[in-house]
């Protein structure tokens, strides 16, 4: 736990730097049956003839009650799925404005994760900002989910959309899942593939090692769009994106390390490199890019020391 504690007092730093945490109703289609709504997080809303599938909730029930009425609005079918990219606050603690038959549908992986470590990340989160606190007041649980997978669940939505919710392994926690939707080969990525963003395992996840291996097996799904969580849509290249530049930048990391300097040292080095091979990074506004790389270097270091 208590690397976990010292990667979200590190963001509490940033959170200034970090969108407003109140999403709005307003969607954007991104394929055929997918649309989205932009903000921390983004919000897929996936629509078949007979059911819609929500990935993630936003922070806290208020949120949550917001992506639920853009749900509704879009719906053609009854039922109500939904499901959480990973156990963090912003994507899972939103579930309590959604309608109580709503279908909550969580891999094993993420479940156990969130049993052990959700009401601390909770509290955490609520640390953060006054913004976040009310937005959390009262949630101090999260429901246990009505399904729960191993490594895949297909939920049928009706008029041939299907929407398969995957656990590949451990990335930036040990639960993260991807939504892969057919037939709009639209793949909803969570914190694993994004959009020009550093990467960050969060404390007691996975590593980057096994992210890379993660990454592998989105890229032979060849998606044709990507949303992420926390920048914009793209398209399918976003994965080959992704995992060359984790593997670059950690390959430079290590190099480092076998110099002999020290990781913070290294991040400096690391910082500069971001800013002349990896410009539009750099640049990103959806993300604190720049100062990210100190957290990406110790990571690789203390994986490195097998720690």
């Amino acid at each position: 736990m208590r690397a976990l504690i010292v990667v979200v007092l590190a963001t509490a730093s940033l959170a200034a730097q970090f969108p407003p945490p109140t999403l709005s109703d307003q969607t954007t289609p991104v394929s055929a049956h997918v649309h989205v709504i932009r903000g921390f997080p983004n919000i897929a809303i996936v629509v078949g003839d007979q059911g819609t599938l929500v990935v993630d909730t936003g922070l806290g029930p208020s949120n949550g009650a917001v992506i639920a009425k853009a749900a509704a609005r879009l719906s053609k079918g009854k039922k109500l799925y939904l499901t959480t990219t990973h156990f963090h606050p912003e994507h899972a603690a939103g579930e309590g404005g959604f309608p109580k038959d709503t279908i909550l549908i969580r891999s094993n992986a993420q479940q156990q994760e969130m049993a052990a470590q959700g009401a601390e990340m909770l509290r955490l989160f609520r640390g953060l900002s006054p913004d976040y606190a009310k937005l959390l007041d009262g949630v101090t649980d999260l429901r246990r989910p009505d399904e729960t997978f191993d490594t895949e669940k297909k939920v049928d939505l009706g008029g041939g959309v299907t929407a398969r919710v995957l656990w590949l392994g451990a990335a930036h926690t040990r639960g993260d899942q991807v939504v892969l939707v057919d037939p709009d080969r639209t793949m909803v990525t969570g914190d694993i593939v994004q959009n020009k963003v550093v990467p960050a395992v969060a404390g007691e996840g996975g590593s980057f090692s096994s992210w890379l291996t993660v990454l592998d097996k989105l890229d032979a799904m060849k998606p044709l769009h990507v949303v992420p969580d926390h920048s914009a849509p793209g398209d399918g290249s976003l994965v080959a994106e992704e995992r060359a530049f984790l593997s670059d930048m950690r390959a430079r990391a290590l190099a480092l390390k076998q110099q002999g300097l020290s990781a913070d040292d290294a991040a400096e080095r690391l910082k500069e490199v971001l800013r002349s091979v990896y410009p539009q990074w750099a640049a990103n506004a959806d993300w604190p890019n720049v100062n990210s790389v100190t957290g990406f270097t110790r990571r690789v270091y203390t994986e490195s020391s097998g720690r």
